[in-house]
């Protein structure tokens, strides 16, 4: 299946995501800020990438906009996963080049039936 980077600042969080992920066949890799995402994503390629929006060291809309200037991440998709349910956050993750947007807490039925589509 699917190399997935899950990126946030609560390790129970991460947790939840990548058991649901690996659940249904995928690999996970875990950050929980978005430098650590950087880090990663600059180590190897993922298919995905779930990010929560307010994380210390660097928010999740930050790291959307720098991995968006990286060659291997300009068609990714990037989802975030996050609290958030503003209509002008939602924008600005629009902006910074995020494919879609989930709040916490999430369905992890949802979560999967999302997956999938943006993998296509």
């Amino acid at each position: 299946m699917a190399k997935i980077l899950a990126v946030d600042d609560s390790a129970s969080m991460r947790g939840m995501v990548a058991f649901t992920l690996r659940g249904a066949g995928h690999e996970v890799t875990e950050a929980e800020d978005g430098q650590k995402a950087l880090d990663a994503a600059g180590a190897g390629k993922f298919d995905l990438v779930l990010a929560d929006v307010n994380m210390p060291v660097m928010d999740g809309i930050t790291m959307v906009k720098q991995l968006r200037t990286k060659a291997d991440y300009q068609g990714v998709p990037i989802l975030m996963l996050t609290t958030e349910s503003d209509t002008n956050k939602k924008m600005e993750g629009k902006a910074a080049g995020a494919t879609g947007w989930l709040v916490k807490p999430f369905d992890p039925d949802k979560l999967l039936a999302t997956v999938n589509r943006v993998l296509g």
